[in-house]
């Protein structure tokens, strides 16, 4: 599959990065020169081309007439518009924008851009921020994404040491194997697929693929308590910010803390009637107690510097917040932010990542989830008839290490895969699977 992608900033870098593993033709292309930089010892392959989106020219050098998708996400959502429209006009059989404009998403907008040659578009802060309302939602998780139209859920938590679960192996947890299935476990630094003799440990973060309905249960044994969020305060006025408090329920009281006081004052008039917005610096301690942090029980930082989120997220929790999520854009700081606890981590990167990826596997890909505390992906499959998957029950399948098939749904209704169990013809399928593992699933699939 030939890919252009217009942009080489951090989403597009990592994009390429990401899609040079599955052996896809990539041309990144960017205007400015300095920023088409990658290290050559890291074995990306990938064409670079300096030139401008905007270009005919240009669009024709990097191949958009004959590109499977052209993916324009520059920092300019002008410019990503255009581009889309100029690749599609050029032949480019798909197209994708990154956008900042919500408007653009409503269905009433919907035909008019598809007229105008653009395929799909994204808006990286209001799925980040419906992220952060979700993990607001279940304070006890770390990751809590509703898969199948939310028949099959995917928990992400940490054990601790009062949790059922600790000291024993998977081999020992038959009477679980109705209620969840234990798809991975990440101990210390390394994120590993489960067997039988895997042994659960305090400190382990373990991912659970289950349906609504035992939800409860695999809160009961990890030992989660059931925390209510009704305070919450949230550090840095971005457009995720903005998103949230948007999406937020009114119920929920929300302190919105901006050191910059011409943009506190703008937001202000623009937030919903639960949202206090206060000028000041949310690294002041005093400001904190104040304002009644003790008393809040999640706080979000949302400012340019991942940095100052985790520190600022560390200082919450010293206060007895029982959440907190920080926006962190450079992957090298999410493992620091996990060694320091952090509750829950947003990165547009990754999040823009995963939904464009979807547009590059097989049309019965309907979703893709990327960790972000991991080298790990989360994806919805078809089985189609006489496809591999479906020639033997799960335990002889000799799947590769690398991946798992964590609950699919046969004639509308969820089930969790187990050793004995069959896929067949038509089933949607749940893999859990490594970075190095996305390549193969069109083996067992297709």
């Amino acid at each position: 599959m030939k890919i252009v992608i217009a942009g080489a900033g951090e989403t597009g870098t990592h994009l390429a990065k990401m899609l040079s593993k599955e052996r896809q033709d990539i041309i990144l292309m960017d205007a400015d020169e300095e920023r088409l930089r990658f290290h050559a010892s890291s074995g990306e392959e990938i064409l670079q081309m300096v030139g401008n989106p905007l270009s005919f020219h240009d669009l024709k050098e990097a191949g958009a007439e004959n590109a499977d998708l052209f993916v324009s996400v520059t920092t300019e959502e002008s410019t990503n518009i255009t581009a889309c429209i100029l690749a599609s006009h050029l032949g480019a059989h798909k197209t994708f924008a990154r956008i900042n404009n919500y408007e653009y998403l409503l269905p009433r907008n919907k035909e008019l851009f598809e007229k105008l040659g653009i395929t799909s578009m994204i808006y990286p802060e209001k799925l980040a921020a419906e992220e952060i309302v979700t993990a607001l939602a279940r304070p006890w998780t770390r990751q809590y994404w509703e898969l199948m139209n939310g028949m099959l859920v995917l928990i992400g938590l940490k054990i601790r040491a009062n949790s059922r679960l600790v000291n024993i192996r998977l081999a020992d947890l038959p009477s679980e194997d109705k209620l969840y299935h234990i798809v991975a476990i990440k101990h210390e630094d390394e994120l590993y697929i489960p067997n039988g003799n895997s042994l659960i440990e305090a400190g382990d973060i373990l991912f659970f693929i289950t349906t609504k309905e035992h939800v409860k249960d695999v809160q009961l044994h990890a030992g989660k308590g059931n925390p209510e969020v009704k305070k919450v305060f949230i550090m840095g006025a971005s457009r995720i910010a903005l998103r949230t408090c948007q999406l937020l329920p009114g119920h929920i009281r929300v302190k919105l803390i901006e050191k910059d006081k011409e943009k506190s004052h703008r937001i202000a008039e623009v937030v919903p009637g639960n949202v206090l917005t206060i000028h000041g610096d949310g690294r002041d301690m005093d400001l904190l107690i104040q304002e009644g942090i003790k008393d809040a029980q999640a706080f979000v930082s949302l400012t340019e510097n991942e940095s100052t989120n985790i520190l600022a997220c560390m200082s919450a929790k010293r206060f007895g917040v029982i959440k907190t999520i920080a926006e962190i854009e450079n992957l090298d700081y999410i493992p620091i932010a996990e060694t320091m606890d952090i509750g829950a981590v947003i990165n547009k990167k990754l999040i823009a990542a995963g939904h464009i990826y979807q547009f590059l596997l097989d049309g019965d890909v309907s979703n893709v989830k990327i960790l972000a505390f991991a080298n790990a992906n989360v994806a919805e499959l078809m089985a189609r008839p006489d496809s591999r998957i479906t020639r033997k029950p799960v335990k002889d399948l000799h799947l590769p290490g690398d991946l798992t098939l964590g609950g699919l749904i046969r004639g509308g209704q969820p089930l969790i895969v187990k050793g004995d169990t069959q896929v067949q013809a038509g089933d949607q399928v749940i893999v859990f699977c490594m970075d190095t593992a996305m390549r193969k699933l069109e083996d067992f699939f297709n």
